[in-house]
């Protein structure tokens, strides 16, 4: 009926009735899907002859933000869960606080603070260069390009990390890909130590900025680390 909860009025109460929804499924760790209960009571709607708009994006966004205050409240940050939310096409929500769990463990670690460090260092480098080339980097990294020993590291250990890591989060193994994803935290730091991104070879430029694109894609396959504060 599209009387959906404002800044100053609530009138059906739905922010307390989700965050008791929410409260029910964690608490006794249910595994479903959000989307799947949306589906089934507007098709139960629509059997009983009562046409019904199909406001699941709604609802899932609605859930979301209802979740971030529970959680904030629960004392979880709230960029983590942004960060994990954002990224994810899951609607369970057991498994997402659980990668939230894993995910603020893993920043509140030294590896963490200095690989976010080293991941916002790279986003930065693209967002400007590729403003001023106009264009988005992403292409295939070229290896016969990577003559520099650092970048050479950051290549390999992107490719073992990437494999690993999904292959565990898919299987919700998610503290143990947070250790693959730790072991690039020296590589990234070498090749900033190390590499100039900007060489005066034109194609060696690009695919060092590929290769950084390469960092933003694999951390990025596991949450949006730009949504992380630090």
């Amino acid at each position: 009926i599209n009387e959906k909860p404002t800044g100053s009025k609530d009138p059906f109460a739905l922010r307390r009735a989700a965050l008791g929804v929410i409260r029910l499924i964690v608490e006794n760790n249910l595994r479903l899907s959000l989307k799947g209960l949306f589906d089934r009571a507007r098709i139960n709607y629509e059997q009983q002859g009562v046409e019904v708009e199909d406001a699941t994006s709604d609802l899932l966004a609605f859930f979301a933000d209802r979740l971030k205050v529970q959680q904030r409240e629960a004392g979880v940050r709230h960029d983590i869960v942004d960060a994990v939310l954002s990224n994810s096409q899951a609607d369970d929500l057991v498994k997402i606080l659980n990668q939230v769990e894993a995910l603020q463990s893993f920043i509140a670690t030294d590896d963490g603070v200095n690989l976010l460090a080293g991941f916002k260092r790279a986003a930065n480098i693209l967002r400007i260069e590729e403003k001023k080339d106009k264009t988005r980097y992403g292409g295939d990294v070229d290896e016969a390009l990577l003559s520099d020993a650092a970048e050479k590291s950051l290549y390999q250990a992107l490719d073992m990390m990437a494999k690993d890591a999904k292959v565990k989060i898919e299987s919700e193994e998610f503290t143990s890909a947070m250790s693959d994803i730790a072991k690039l935290r020296q590589p990234v730091d070498r090749f900033f130590d190390d590499v100039i991104v900007n060489a005066d070879d034109a194609a060696v430029r690009v695919n060092r900025l590929n290769l950084l694109a390469k960092v933003r894609s694999s951390l990025s396959d596991i949450a949006d680390f730009e949504r992380i504060e630090g």
